[in-house]
């Protein structure tokens, strides 16, 4: 009889992880040219319009169209007005030199762009019949105020920033930094400078991890290659459970004598999801660890333990832990945009798990596949565009459009 408990499909594990997330609650409050990368706490409404007055698009003539009906109107040149000034009523008969993004004056209707206008002397000949409104930006056009410009769990890039800016806010309520440790299990394992003694590799998964969590914007403390032994990983979970929000291990979670991380987790905590359908990244380990003295469920930091393969273990954050960590940080959205696109290759045999396999989008608009999808081969990664999302036991036939995720929605 086979107890053998079946694989959650990636869908299921994710639904599990995303209803398990408690979300932080602590905020603070930064500058806002501090603030990039972090989450916003509460949304974000503009006290002012955008622009805040009639401006000019362009450098030319602010003009009544009336004046202008003829096409060839000669008006004397009354004013120059330059950013940032502000210039007399326009009188009848009469235009003002104005420059980009210059206050419309009294009494103008329309702006005349320079290149159909010739200075006359002290006058300016325009030809062109403007419709009063052209090249005016219009107050509010970009932002009314009392709107919301930045709803909360909104991830704040460069434009939001921008965006915060031009409304005059020099500070932002965000959530707490999300406050990771993560460690590495393998008797295997040295680190680049070191010298590589018979049957090591080197720890590439610790700076995989550490710079994924860093571009998370998360608090990392790396408790570096932990010894494998059972008692050695127990005691680095207790250390780590005590001020971080969420533990995140590399390798050790298989089922061989050597591999401790599921017995660690299960003496310390609790182990909630063991197999899922994915390749690569069978073995993924989710639960929480206690804290020493805690006061009960719910006190605890959560654990995420990934395969040891280094393609596994990107893999498997970007699909489980990215999402995770976005829920946690109060990202109301964190599933990535996917676009179809056409292989430009053949896959004619197809896992029966769900398949990402590294594809590299080329100049004829279609995919190109690695040669080697093997979980091991890193080098996958950096030649790729992003990940092929490929169903169970589908093949795929050059022609066929597939589910493209770029590494662009997925890294940042």
């Amino acid at each position: 009889m086979n107890n053998k408990k079946p694989m959650l499909s990636v869908a299921e594990a994710l639904d599990f992880l995303m209803a398990a997330a408690r979300p932080v609650t602590e905020t603070e409050s930064v500058p806002t040219l501090s603030a990039n990368g972090r989450v916003l706490a509460q949304a974000q409404s503009s006290q002012l319009n955008v622009p805040p007055m009639d401006n000019t698009q362009m450098d030319g003539y602010a003009v009544r169209s009336a004046d202008c009906a003829s096409g060839q109107a000669r008006l004397t040149v009354s004013q120059r007005i330059p950013a940032g000034h502000v210039g007399a009523p326009l009188q009848p008969g009469t235009a003002a030199r104005i420059f980009t993004g210059a206050m419309i004056p009294e009494g103008a209707d329309a702006v005349v762009m320079q290149e159909v206008c010739e200075a006359d002397g002290d006058a300016v000949i325009v030809r062109h019949a403007p419709a009063p409104g052209d090249w005016i930006r219009r107050t509010g056009e970009d932002i009314r105020a009392g709107s919301v410009i930045l709803p909360a769990g909104t991830r704040l890039r460069a434009q939001e920033l921008g965006l915060a800016a031009s409304v005059g806010l020099a500070s932002l309520p965000v959530v707490r930094r999300l406050r990771v440790a993560v460690f590495f299990t393998g008797d295997e394992l040295a680190m680049p400078g070191e010298e590589l003694r018979p049957g090591a590799i080197y720890n590439s998964n610790r700076f995989l991890l550490r710079g994924l969590l860093e571009n998370l914007g998360c608090v990392i403390t790396d408790y570096g290659i932990v010894p494998d032994s059972l008692a050695a990983t127990r005691d680095t979970l207790r250390a780590a459970a005590e001020e971080h929000d969420l533990i995140i291990t590399s390798g050790g979670v298989s089922v061989g004598e050597e591999d401790h991380i599921k017995p660690a987790v299960e003496a310390e905590g609790r182990l909630n999801m063991w197999q899922i359908a994915v390749k690569p990244g069978k073995p993924l380990a989710f639960g929480d660890i206690r804290r020493p003295g805690g006061a009960g469920e719910g006190d605890a930091a959560f654990f995420l333990g990934l395969p040891g393969n280094p393609v596994s273990s990107f893999v498997t954050f970007l699909l489980f832990v990215r999402p995770f960590i976005l829920r946690m940080q109060g990202v109301p959205h964190a599933a990535p945009k996917s676009f179809q696109v056409r292989a430009d290759f053949d896959w004619p045999k197809p896992d029966r798990r769900n398949e990402f396999l590294r594809g590299k989008l080329n100049a004829d608009g279609g995919l190109d596949l690695f040669t080697n999808q093997s979980s091991a081969v890193l080098t996958s990664t950096v030649w790729g565009d992003g990940l092929i999302d490929n169903p169970p036991r589908k093949a795929i036939a050059r022609g066929d459009m597939v589910r493209f995720i770029s590494f662009g929605e997925l890294l940042y």
